[in-house]
């Protein structure tokens, strides 16, 4: 009986072991611990770079570029606004963002006055029309104008559903028309709505700024992932 019951508790403690082994506790990692350098240069003002365009939807550039003033904002920072600033970008030969993406950012810091430069980089950007999605990868990155460093970086991989859904009592002739009414959504899809909504799934995890009521009381707040995959609507 002792035998027995012996063996019964060495196997027992084997298998909590084994289970103890096996479970590996999530780390969690707060937005203080994620972005130390934003909280650290606390920037007041940011800039909007024209965006990166490395697709060849070429009117993506234009969409996301008027979508991230907005969330910003909200966001509680000083936002240059994109159509004034747009002379600037030209008269500095600054059109082309890819070139100061890790370049010296001190002129724009010297011109207008900004504490940071919000850069752009659209890696995807594709639409179906016959499914009704709309798919952007996009990936954000905030520097400092004055220590050149990455305040912040964010990538989404994104699909934007536009698909409207049928009722399961609809008949074959109604579900053709919803399908041909999905198509006709995703074609007619306010192209910059889309890109609004990949930029506020991609800035949500963004530190709040000086400007917000509620400053400074996110540090504990548990950071999402620096790349993610999602479906926005």
């Amino acid at each position: 009986m002792r035998l027995h019951l012996s063996i019964l508790l060495s196997a027992g403690l084997i298998l909590a072991a084994v289970t103890s082994c096996g479970t590996v506790a999530e780390t969690v990692v707060t937005r203080g611990q994620q972005y130390p350098k934003l909280y650290a240069e606390a920037p007041g003002s940011i800039v909007i770079m024209p965006p990166v365009n490395r697709t060849n939807a070429v009117e993506a550039k234009e969409y996301f570029y008027t979508t991230l003033y907005r969330p910003l904002c909200e966001k509680g920072y000083y936002v240059f606004s994109p159509y004034l600033t747009m002379e600037l970008f030209r008269s500095e030969s600054a059109y082309d963002s890819e070139l100061f993406l890790e370049g010296s950012l001190k002129r724009f810091r010297e011109i207008i006055g900004a504490d940071a430069a919000m850069f752009t980089v659209i890696k995807a950007w594709e639409r179906d029309n016959l499914g009704g999605k709309l798919t952007a990868r996009v990936e954000f990155i905030l520097r400092s104008t004055t220590s050149g460093e990455v305040l912040y970086r964010r990538e989404g991989n994104l699909t934007v559903d536009t698909e409207l859904s049928a009722d399961e009592d609809d008949s074959p002739l109604e579900v053709l028309l919803g399908m041909a009414a999905t198509m006709l959504t995703t074609s007619l899809t306010d192209q910059v709505v889309a890109g609004r909504r990949c930029t506020d799934a991609v800035l949500s995890d963004m530190p709040l700024g000086k400007y917000s009521p509620a400053y400074g009381t996110d540090r504990e707040v548990k950071a999402g992932k620096s790349y993610f995959e999602a479906t926005v609507k």
